[in-house]
């Protein structure tokens, strides 16, 4: 089995499609994040496949966000097919609420501090608090580990300063926003090699367009992994 430390996002247009890229990538790839985009197409059929008859890791990233009683629903609906992790946006109610509804389960969940795709422009176009992205990013963090997340979902350029809080100890970091050396960033906008976010204390890192979009995929994910310390 490859190393689970790279995770490739299956960010395809349907499920055939992703199935064919899992097919390329064969033992090179152990983990696949299936996302929103995929959802109508058969998302949830293929994370069930690829988990079940293929023995991959899944990490289902719905970014969910709703009243407590929704939330807590919709994790025990999701809960029931075995995958591992699910994300959820990272406040507190939420946080605990998606708690409740995985009880008894594997089902990890993280919490979304602040998408990689934003920057401080974004957040004051969204009316978000004011204050360094960074420092928003282990408040969220910070909130949402205590309100009983399994870990975090942050840049890599946080990674260290989310793995430095008290209350990430024993934490998952699951860093998307990592792109290799010459990759294009596309449109995240707080990145980092994938060395470097292992070095900084992730977990995980999360690359989809540099694997799929790539003449070889294969290739390019045993090149990331190799890249890692």
């Amino acid at each position: 089995m490859s190393d689970d430390r790279l995770i490739v996002a299956l960010d395809v247009a349907d499920a055939l499609t992703g199935l064919k890229l899992t097919e390329r990538l064969g033992d090179a790839v152990s983990f696949y994040k299936i996302g929103l985009g995929m959802l109508t197409g058969g998302g949830l059929a293929l994370a069930n496949e690829l988990k079940q008859e293929h023995g991959k890791r899944i990490f289902l990233d719905m970014k969910l966000f709703d009243i407590s009683a929704t939330i807590e629903a919709a994790v025990r609906g999701l809960a029931q097919f075995d995958l591992d992790f699910l994300t959820v946006h990272g406040d507190p109610h939420v946080v605990a609420a998606a708690k409740e509804g995985v009880a008894g389960k594997d089902l990890q969940i993280l919490a979304v501090t602040i998408l990689t795709s934003l920057d401080r422009d974004d957040l004051d176009d969204g009316l978000m608090k004011q204050g360094d992205v960074q420092d928003l990013v282990l408040e969220r963090a910070s909130k949402a580990l205590l309100a009983g997340a399994d870990g975090v979902i942050a840049s890599p350029q946080e990674s260290a300063l989310i793995r430095a809080l008290p209350e990430a100890a024993g934490k998952l970091i699951v860093t998307p926003g990592v792109r290799p050396l010459g990759a294009e960033l596309g449109d995240q906008k707080r990145v980092m090699t994938p060395a470097d976010a292992i070095a900084n204390g992730s977990d995980h890192i999360v690359v989809g367009r540099p694997v799929w979009q790539a003449a070889d995929p294969r290739d390019a994910a045993q090149s990331i992994l190799a890249s890692l310390p």
